[in-house]
Formats: C-alpha cells, sequence, structure tokens
C-alpha cells in the first residue's frame, strides 16, 4: 500500500478516474497501484510524482500492514470465558 501516494491525491483534491485521466494512467492500475496491488512502472511514478507535485521517493514509501495471527478457536473460547466476553451470545 502507499498511503503517502493516497493522501497526497486527497490534499490536492484530485479523485483517483481524475488523476488517472489526467496521466494517462488507466483507472483500475491506478486503483491497484495505490493499494498495493501493483507496482508502478519507473515512467508511471515520475508521471504521478510530476502531477502530484510530490517528492517520489516520498509518494511511494509501501506500508505493510503486521499479519495478524489466527487465534485457534481453543484459544478465543478460553479468552471469552476468562474476560465473560462471549461476543454475540
Amino acid at each position: 500500500m502507499f498511503p503517502n501516494l493516497k493522501m497526497q491525491i486527497f490534499r490536492r483534491g484530485n479523485h483517483q478516474n481524475q488523476l488517472a485521466k489526467a496521466v494517462g494512467i488507466d483507472e483500475t492500475v491506478l486503483s491497484k497501484i495505490i493499494h498495493g496491488y501493483r507496482n508502478p512502472t519507473a515512467s508511471q511514478r515520475k508521471l504521478l510524482a510530476s502531477y502530484l507535485e510530490a517528492d517520489e521517493a516520498w509518494l511511494f514509501e509501501r506500508f505493510e500492514a503486521a499479519p495478524r495471527r489466527a487465534v485457534p478457536e481453543n484459544e478465543r473460547l478460553a479468552a471469552e470465558e476468562e474476560t465473560g466476553d462471549h461476543g454475540d451470545l
């Protein structure tokens, strides 16, 4: 995910579809870039940084959320018993 890219788009008052059209990138491709599902090409990085008037390296700093650990059912139930929190029961 590129949170700085998303933030800069918002700061500049752009919408993704407007930005995509302005820099000649398909809207779907731009969305995938913003959300980290696709890496931008060197030319896409330059175009976006130039249009958004931002430092390219800063704009494309990655943020990776820490993976969540799956809690086995028996551990979850034991924790609920200890806290008295039984969810939606």
